[in-house]
């Protein structure tokens, strides 16, 4: 982190709070908007509708025109026990909007999007004051990768440039925190160059803005095999990614409690600070469908907190308020 720039006291907050207990991130935003079965009328509102390409399916944009749908969602969860919500805004990079011709709108999609979480988390914490609920300020992958070529024909071609990542990212993060987010969660890491970049844009911002914010990093293993899409394995991810010191590291995604429990584990055991998981609702069945329900769900993860390897947990895809409360008294 930036050393002129004075660190937000929500570090040493959320820190405090993590040496005495765990703490419950939220679950799935996407397939909770799925479930909803929204049409394209419904992505449009008013505001966009006579948008020039199609753009049903653009989740983040819903903070825009369906701003009471997202903000049901948070409180779905807060009312389930989360500490912590993220903001709809896994795909609100200028470079993930590109695909719905969108990237002029993503700095106010980011900050309206942490704005809703915002007015939830405080009406919570209004309530109960001796609970306080955080913002986490979402930073996706982006629908590009640094490392990878998109063309199997031509191994060298990349089709986004890491200053142009770093850009974005730098975009986002001001926006995010422009809305009242209290920390900033990159997640869903396949590719750690995409990290790094992440990580270079969040510093960047945080020397623009004159402040810090805590920051949690999470990557996915892709498959069994325990690496990911770039190949790195849980503790070389780690090494790679160790020297940004965020509050936290862990991983989320593309598997259930079952088949992450030795990922995680492995990197608690070489890592230097506080450890964060968020899993899918198990594999996703033939329809797409995910159906681990919340009590399965629960016993590995308190058995998780039981072992003492984990210091935040929530849920990713196919996750519900149902599966946050099964785990809510850890």
């Amino acid at each position: 982190m930036p050393n002129n720039a004075p660190t937000n006291n929500k570090q040493a907050e959320i820190s405090a709070a993590l040496k005495e207990r765990i703490l419950i991130l939220d679950g799935a935003m996407g397939t909770m908007i799925q479930d909803h079965k929204l049409e394209e009328e419904d992505y449009r509102g008013e505001r966009f509708k006579d948008w020039h390409v199609l753009i049903k399916g653009n989740n983040d944009l819903l903070s825009l025109t369906k701003p009471d749908l997202i903000t049901d969602i948070h409180r779905g969860f807060l009312s389930a026990g989360a500490d912590i919500i993220e903001t709809n805004t896994f795909n609100s990079t200028t470079i993930s909007m590109e695909d719905y011709d969108m990237a002029s709108l993503s700095r106010e999609i980011n900050r309206e999007s942490a704005k809703l979480a915002r007015a939830v988390c405080d009406e919570f914490t209004a309530k109960t004051p001796e609970k306080p609920r955080y913002v986490a300020g979402v930073l996706g992958p982006t629908s590009k990768t640094c490392s990878i070529s998109p063309d199997v024909n031509d191994p060298g071609y990349r089709n986004v440039t890491f200053d142009k990542l770093v850009t974005a990212y730098i975009e986002s993060t001001l926006a995010l925190m422009e809305g009242g987010a209290d920390l900033i969660l990159i997640e869903t890491i396949f590719d750690t160059l995409n990290a790094k970049a992440a990580s270079f844009g969040v510093e960047e911002a945080f020397e623009q803005a004159g402040r810090t914010l805590p920051v949690m990093i999470s990557g996915t293993i892709t498959d069994a095999s325990g690496r990911t899409l770039s190949g790195q394995t849980t503790e070389a991810f780690y090494n790679s990614i160790r020297h940004i010191k965020p509050i936290s590291i862990g991983l989320n995604c593309a598997l259930g409690p079952d088949l992450l429990r030795q990922y995680v584990e492995e990197l608690s055991r070489v890592c230097e600070t506080f450890t964060s998981v968020h899993p899918n609702a198990g594999l996703p069945n033939e329809f797409g469908e995910y159906d681990l329900e919340a009590g399965d769900m629960a016993t590995e993860i308190i058995d998780w907190g039981k072992s003492g390897f984990i210091n935040i947990v929530g849920g990713c895809c196919g996750t519900t308020p149902a599966h946050t409360v099964s785990y809510t008294h850890l």
